[in-house]
């Protein structure tokens, strides 16, 4: 993984775990229902954000790497199966 990704990636879990313990408190206090949704759909957006990067490197380094070293089925495979798994 390359070294800018993983540090974004790690900014955003901390923006996240952020959001959710905010998301816990509002629910403690009983806050009204449309702003705590506002939260989770932010929360939401943030880890697709954080999906996206790592998708994005994954295929600039480790897809790269995979096929000029003769594991491109493997590879393909391993795509197809996170193609799979993000619609269900």
């Amino acid at each position: 993984m390359f070294t800018e990704v993983k540090g974004d990636a790690l900014k955003r879990l901390s923006y996240i775990e952020g959001h959710l313990s905010g998301i816990r408190k509002m629910l403690e206090e009983d806050k009204y229902c449309v702003d705590i949704l506002k939260q989770t759909y932010a929360v939401r957006r943030a880890i697709e954000k954080m999906e996206s990067l790592m998708l994005e490197g994954h295929l600039k380094s480790c897809v790269v790497e995979g096929i000029q070293t003769g594991r491109a089925e493997e590879i393909v495979e391993e795509l197809k199966d996170l193609y799979i798994l993000a619609n269900k």
